[in-house]
């Protein structure tokens, strides 16, 4: 196995574990917005997780794309769009700092509107892949 095929394996399980956070982030928010729970710092927290897994994603595919690409695989259209598509979900799961100081089910209302709808934009991108979610 080379260091490539391992940046790549890397890039499929982060991908995995992005999916567990959103899920438990869509309930945690989906509990303070329905029941009033509360929790600031835990809300930061799960959000800043999400971003930041979404930010390591981003990272680990421009190092894997450039690597590929430069290395013999060049830069096939469908690799591009989904690099595009992929930095457009990261931009939108940073938005949630618009809303920081707001209310708490306004908060928790709009993360789970931005989670999902990341969610949908990453599903979109991985759409562009020859091999879509079973890479």
């Amino acid at each position: 196995m080379n260091l490539l095929s391992i940046v790549l394996d890397i890039h499929s399980l982060v991908r995995w574990i992005i999916v567990v956070v959103s899920l438990a982030a869509l309930v945690w928010f989906a509990l303070v917005w329905l029941r009033g729970m509360h929790n600031e710092k835990g809300d930061r927290r799960l959000m800043s997780a999400f971003s930041g897994l979404i930010d390591l994603e981003i990272l680990i595919g421009i190092i894997y794309i450039l690597w590929s690409g430069f290395t013999g695989a060049g830069f096939p259209l469908y690799r591009i769009e989904h690099a595009v598509t992929m930095i457009i979900a990261a931009v939108v799961a940073h938005l949630s700092m618009l809303w920081r100081n707001s209310d708490e089910k306004t908060r928790a209302r709009n993360n789970i509107l931005l989670i999902l709808g990341v969610m949908v934009i990453v599903f979109i991108g991985i759409s562009f892949l020859p091999q879509g979610w079973l890479g």
